[in-house]
């Protein structure tokens, strides 16, 4: 073949014409189909000629009976077939499952695995797991009330107890008071 480009007026005149070929080769086709199709109907089914007297339609009328009781019983046969195959079908469907699936199941260790590893295992290796909960915990600052440091401050309220009783302990309340 030459190395030389068609221009694009010339491959629009060769497409055309290719269309117009095959445009005339269906056209041709379609009317053999028709052909083909009458000459099989007037094969298969010859023209219907009734006959005048009463007799004679009876007799028309069994034949087209067991013409028809034919045809049903070889469809009742085909479809019959077609059901077993079907069902040898599917039959060997599962067969070749079952030689399919056939091996030794290994038998499965023990692995110790973090929860950090486990997760990053399942998730992939892009996504970041850390399972320190408390990382991202916000630290927070306690705060002392000074009611809080008051009552601290008291102490025990046996010891006072002790202090005051006696003479010595009621001496100082009222010189505390005075």
């Amino acid at each position: 073949m030459s190395d030389k480009k068609m221009s694009a007026n010339r491959k629009h005149h060769v497409k055309s014409l290719m269309l117009m070929i095959a445009k005339g080769l269906l056209e041709v086709e379609a009317k053999e189909a028709v052909e083909e199709r009458a000459r099989h109907m007037a094969e298969v089914c010859p023209p219907l000629s009734l006959p005048g007297s009463l007799q004679a339609l009876q007799e028309l009328c069994r034949e087209f009976h067991q013409k028809i009781d034919v045809v049903d019983d070889e469809r009742y046969e085909l479809e019959r077939k077609v059901i077993k195959s079907e069902q040898e079908i599917v039959d060997m469907k599962i067969k070749i499952q079952d030689l399919k699936g056939k091996f030794k199941k290994p038998a499965l260790r023990k692995v110790r695995m973090s929860a950090d590893a486990m997760l990053q295992a399942l998730l992939g290796s892009k996504h970041k797991v850390n399972m320190d909960l408390r990382a991202n915990l916000k630290q927070v600052k306690k705060e002392v009330k000074e009611e809080d440091k008051e009552l601290r401050d008291v102490g025990d309220w046996r010891k006072n107890i002790e202090d005051k009783a006696g003479m010595d302990g009621r001496k100082k309340m009222f010189e505390s008071e005075g």
